[in-house]
C-alpha cells in the first residue's frame, strides 16, 4: 500500500496530458504489419520528444518480451543524469489493439483504471534494426534502434517519418548512449 501511495502522484503526473509535439490535423499512419516475435528484445532510445517520466534520463533502453498469452512485457530502463549512474527500471504490459500489431496500449499501472497510453509503431525497417514510435495525440515520440548509435541516414529516415506524421522536429533531442 505504501508503494502505491508513493507511486500515485508520479502516475497521475505521467497520465496528465503534456504538450503536443505534432500537428494532430496531419494524418498519422502506422507500419503495415509488425511481427511481435521479431520486435521483442532490447532497443536503445536514439532520440525522443520531452516527456516528464524521462526527464534527466540518459542511456535509455526498452526491452520487449512476448508473453504466451499474446501480451508484451515492457521494461524501460534509464540512467538518471549520467551513463555511469545506477539504472532504474519501470515495467509495463502492452496489448495490441489491431490486427497489424502496430497499435498498442501500454499500461505501467494496471491496478488503476485509465492509465494506459498509446504506443504506435509508425515505421520499422525490414531488418527490425530501427523503429519510429509515436502517439496519435502527439505527446510523445521516439526513434529506437538495436544498437546504441545509428548512422546519419537511419536517423534522417526516422526524422522524416516523424515529420510526415506532423511532428515538430525542433522539439526532439538525441539521447546520450554508451559508446560501442
Amino acid at each position: 500500500m505504501k508503494r502505491l501511495l508513493i507511486a500515485l502522484p508520479l502516475v497521475l503526473a505521467a497520465c496528465a496530458s503534456g504538450p503536443a509535439f505534432r500537428d494532430t490535423s496531419v494524418p498519422i499512419t502506422t507500419a503495415m504489419q509488425v511481427d511481435l516475435e521479431r520486435y521483442q528484445g532490447l532497443w536503445y532510445e536514439i532520440a525522443r520528444f520531452p516527456v516528464s517520466f524521462e526527464e534527466g534520463c540518459v542511456g535509455v533502453t526498452a526491452e520487449y518480451t512476448l508473453k504466451p498469452e499474446g501480451t508484451v512485457r515492457v521494461v524501460n530502463t534509464c540512467r538518471e543524469g549520467s551513463l555511469d549512474a545506477a539504472p532504474r527500471s519501470a515495467e509495463a504490459t502492452a496489448k495490441t489493439t489491431d490486427s497489424t500489431n502496430a497499435k498498442l496500449k501500454v499500461d505501467f499501472v494496471p491496478l488503476i483504471p485509465f492509465t494506459s497510453g498509446d504506443y504506435w509503431i509508425l515505421d520499422i525497417d525490414e531488418a527490425y534494426r530501427t523503429v519510429v514510435v509515436g502517439t496519435p495525440d502527439g505527446t510523445a515520440g521516439w526513434i529506437l534502434a538495436r544498437e546504441p548509435q545509428i548512422g546519419a541516414a537511419r536517423l534522417r529516415h526516422g526524422y522524416d517519418v516523424l515529420e510526415r506524421a506532423g511532428y515538430d522536429l525542433s522539439q526532439i533531442t538525441l539521447t546520450p548512449q554508451p559508446a560501442i
